[in-house]
């Protein structure tokens, strides 16, 4: 049974969205949370749902490539649209895997990078020149076709937030998907609600401007969706 309480915005009547924080390779409990999405929706049907993975699908945990798998295979959750996010883990990946130098793949190491390589079955001390060929294509053009924000009525769906001051439309996507400060810290409007992940912590954050997604799955916390749907907003965890 899923708790509402009142959303700091508003979706049309008849929508539902599920918003989905970082994942960081643990594709049992992705699993685990889809599945409660599908049961929550045989239970509570409704007009049209939609599903938001909000990125950070790679890096420190041990099944990154189960996790793409699953997403590059199209819906995971009978009944629903989905929507894929790019997070910064894909980020440093992609800045590897379309040729980057030996900056950019010791940036990607120090982030988590190595047990993402084993997953595919890459020898991480191999040359980095070799590891897009040894990606699954499907799982390579799936990071490579990553969106970086979705909008729906009150809501904007980004992983990592938005830069005070500056309107939705002309937002730097550096920040959609880097951004910490001074974001997390302000209070005012940003014309929408941000629904983010990218920043752990123990719960979710829900403020009047942002609802905070990433509940540090990876770390030792729970997978946790957000429940978005009219004036109400509530939560599933795996």
């Amino acid at each position: 049974m899923v708790t509402f309480r009142l959303a700091p915005a508003l979706l049309r009547a008849g929508r539902r969205v599920y918003a989905i924080g970082d994942v960081h390779g643990l594709a049992g409990r992705l699993l685990a949370l889809h599945a409660a999405i599908a049961a929550d929706l045989a239970a509570r049907p409704c007009r049209a749902a939609l599903v938001v993975h909000l990125g950070d699908y790679l890096d420190r945990g041990p099944a990154s490539a189960a996790v793409l798998a699953r997403l590059a295979a199209g819906d995971p959750v009978a009944g629903a649209e989905t929507v894929n996010l790019r997070g910064n883990h894909e980020a440093l990946a992609l800045a590897v895997l379309n040729g980057g130098d030996e900056e950019a793949v010791a940036l990607w190491r120090m982030n988590g990078a190595e047990p993402t390589l084993r997953s595919w079955g890459i020898d991480p001390a191999s040359p980095h020149e070799g590891w897009a060929a040894q990606v699954p294509e499907a799982q390579l053009r799936f990071l490579r076709g990553l969106r970086v924000c979705h909008r729906e009525d009150g809501y904007v769906f980004v992983h990592a937030g938005v830069r005070p001051g500056v309107a939705l439309a002309a937002q730097d996507e550096e920040d959609f998907v880097w951004i910490r400060e001074p974001f997390l810290s302000y209070r005012g409007d940003f014309d929408a609600v941000v629904v983010h992940g990218h920043t752990p912590g123990k719960e979710p954050v829900v403020r009047a401007n942002r609802i905070g997604l990433d509940t540090g799955a990876v770390y030792g916390g729970r997978l946790t969706a957000g429940i978005l749907e009219e004036d109400r907003l509530g939560f599933l965890q795996a």
